[in-house]
C-alpha cells in the first residue's frame, strides 16, 4: 500500500484486476445447453476464468481478458460426453483434475481413443476432429485451454443437428 492509508498503488490495482477467484465463479450449465437439448449425454458445465472460450458464457462478465488463449474448468458428469467437433483455428488442451476421461480423435474414418486421469494432459492441434466422454461413475473435472481469446465456433460432422442448434442458441 502507498503512504496514504487505504489507497492502492497502480501495481496493486493491476494485480487485483488480474485475479479470478473461485468464489466469484459459478458453474455455467447453460453455455453448452444447445448440445444437451439435442442429446442429454452432452450435458456439461464450464466455469470461465480467462477469455471468452469457443462458446460464450451466458451472462458471465467477470472473465479476465486475454489476447492469446482462454482458460476454463469443465465439469463432465458421469456418462456424459463432449461431442465430436473440430476447431480449425486453435489448439485445445485438456488437463484432467478429477476422474478418468476418454478422449477420441477421428481422421479419414479411423477413430482412436485414449483415457487419461488426474494430472494427465492431452493436447489437440487445430484441424483435428475430437471429442471426450466420461465412462466413469463420478463427475470429471478438467482445465480446458484454447489457443485464442475468442476462438471461432467449433464445427460438427456433416449433417449433425448440433450445427443447426449452435447457430440458433
Amino acid at each position: 500500500m502507498s503512504a496514504a492509508v487505504g489507497t492502492k498503488t497502480e501495481l496493486e490495482q493491476e494485480i487485483d484486476r488480474n485475479i479470478a477467484f473461485l468464489k466469484d465463479r459459478t458453474a455455467d450449465w447453460g453455455a453448452l445447453d444447445f448440445q444437451a437439448k439435442i442429446d442429454p449425454r452432452y450435458r456439461r458445465a464450464q466455469m470461465r476464468y480467462l477469455g471468452q472460450g469457443g462458446v460464450a458464457a451466458k451472462g458471465a462478465t467477470n472473465m479476465l481478458k486475454a489476447e492469446h488463449f482462454t482458460l476454463s474448468t469443465m465439469i463432465l458428469p458421469a456418462g456424459c460426453e463432449g461431442p465430436l467437433h473440430i476447431h480449425t483455428d486453435v489448439e485445445e488442451v485438456f488437463f484432467v483434475l478429477e476422474g478418468d476421461i476418454t478422449f477420441f480423435w477421428e481422421k479419414d474414418g479411423e477413430t482412436v481413443t485414449r483415457t487419461i486421469g488426474p494430472r494427465d494432459l492431452i493436447f489437440t492441434p487445430a484441424g483435428v476432429w475430437r471429442g471426450l466422454r466420461n465412462d466413469g461413475e463420478t463427475d470429471g473435472l478438467m482445465l480446458v485451454m484454447l489457443g485464442a481469446a475468442k476462438p471461432v465456433l467449433p464445427s460438427y460432422p456433416e449433417g449433425s443437428p448440433l450445427t443447426e442448434a449452435r447457430n440458433h442458441k
